[in-house]
């Protein structure tokens, strides 16, 4: 989604071609642009990634900013390379969960209307370049075995379908406790097809939303002591249907505050459910925010006070060590769909030297030996980049280092916008 300061809480035709060669941007003396100018890479084929990321279970694939054609069709390429010459077959996308089972069954069977499912996707998504993604993943289904399968990591929006699908399930497995689910499960049921609009009637006029989440525990509680064979997978399935309404009702009872924690913190779970339930490598693709290792992350939204959480990037970082590997997609300037307006970055945010090192798109895999005293002290400080783009230079984040967020950078200097399904 768009980092904004709200779509940040609730969910919110440019190729790329590939580099043939790097020169420095600039003449310098600086050891650490040096060094950068040393060890990038140019885009080439992508397979210096695999000396970078090899014995990943999970690929954090984020971006600095939503809504770039540049890095919509970066991501695309190392989507491509994973997929086709590491072996990775599950996606989970940073999007609503219940959306993301349609999104599956189109990219596993070709049944749907693509544009209209993308339509329904966070606004930044709705766009020709993520369309393309989904194409991808269905023409490479339809010539594999070996399918890629699709998911959405949040809860934000959970649609009707979540609640019909669990409603059918207890109906055909378990029909004698129907009418115990319907009691919990009905009153809670989104009446507005909608669903931004229920987010925000629920979000900001509900004013007691206890009933809501005691209701939503009911039903996860309900599922849960059904009896089920070890791996059933459509349990499975219900189970997490059951758990992303939780998520959603106790997610928008909470102090605005604690929502940015607690939806990472889900989204996590999420993710290494997918890996769990796939039993595939992943692609988690979302915003550098989610997918860096950044167990304090603080933004900064003038003039409000500055949030510090802990974010998905982190726990999966902690769940499994080495094999959590994050790829960081960055950018100097530009400008992102709304339209707005990326300045460069301020001399004192970690891509100032990514710029002034390398003309063009570079990979840098931030690990790489040796490292002079400067930077290794650059790597290691607190880092700093873009916050929220609506707001400015004066929005950023911060905390931890530059080596903990990223195993590897892909910077790309300019950025434009993505184009609208419809206009």
């Amino acid at each position: 989604m768009t980092i904004t300061r709200r779509t940040f809480l609730a969910g919110s035709a440019v190729g790329v071609a590939a580099a043939t060669g790097l020169a420095p941007a600039q003449a310098s003396g600086d050891p650490i642009t040096s060094w950068i100018a040393r060890k990038a890479e140019p885009l080439g084929d992508l397979d210096h990634l695999r000396r970078s990321i090899a014995g990943a279970q999970i690929v954090g694939l984020g971006e600095a900013v939503h809504a770039t054609a540049e890095l919509t069709h970066l991501k695309l390429r190392v989507v491509r390379y994973l997929v086709e010459r590491l072996g990775f077959r599950a996606i989970a996308f940073e999007d609503d969960w219940s959306l993301g089972t349609q999104l599956n069954e189109y990219v596993l069977t070709g049944r749907g209307d693509l544009n209209a499912l993308v339509g329904q996707l966070s606004t930044e998504s709705r766009t020709h370049e993520i369309a393309e993604l989904f194409a991808y993943l269905r023409t490479y289904n339809a010539t594999h075995r070996d399918k890629v399968r699709f998911a959405g990591s949040e809860y934000f929006a959970t649609r009707q379908l979540a609640y019909d699908a669990i409603d059918e399930y207890v109906a055909r497995r378990a029909p004698h406790r129907l009418a115990e689910l319907r009691r919990s499960l009905k009153p809670i049921r989104p009446q507005l097809e909608d669903i931004g609009a229920y987010v925000q009637w629920y979000w900001k006029e509900v004013k007691d939303k206890a009933p809501y989440v005691a209701k939503a525990q009911a039903v996860l509680a309900l599922v849960q002591k059904l009896p089920h064979r070890p791996n059933d997978r459509d349990y499975a399935i219900t189970e997490h249907h059951a758990r992303q309404i939780l998520s959603f009702y106790t997610a928008f009872s909470l102090p605005e505050a604690e929502i940015w924690g607690y939806r990472d913190a889900r989204a996590a779970e999420n993710v290494r459910w997918w890996h769990g339930f796939t039993r595939n490598k992943v692609i988690y693709w979302a915003a550098n925010a989610h997918t860096a290792n950044a167990p304090g992350l603080r933004v900064t939204v003038p003039p409000d006070p500055d949030v510090v959480f802990r974010n998905a990037g982190s726990y999966l970082r902690d769940w499994y060590g080495d094999r959590y590997r994050s790829v960081g997609c960055t950018v100097d300037h530009g400008t992102t769909l709304g339209p707005v307006t990326l300045p460069p970055a301020s001399s004192d945010w970690f891509e100032h030297q990514l710029t002034a090192a390398r003309n063009g798109q570079f990979v840098l895999d931030l690990h790489s030996r040796p490292q002079p005293d400067a930077v290794r002290a650059w790597l290691r400080g607190t880092a700093k980049t873009r916050g929220i783009p609506e707001y400015g230079p004066g929005s950023y984040m911060t905390g931890d280092s530059l080596s903990d967020w990223f195993d590897v950078a892909i910077h790309t200097p300019e950025v434009t916008p993505t184009h609208p399904l419809v206009s």
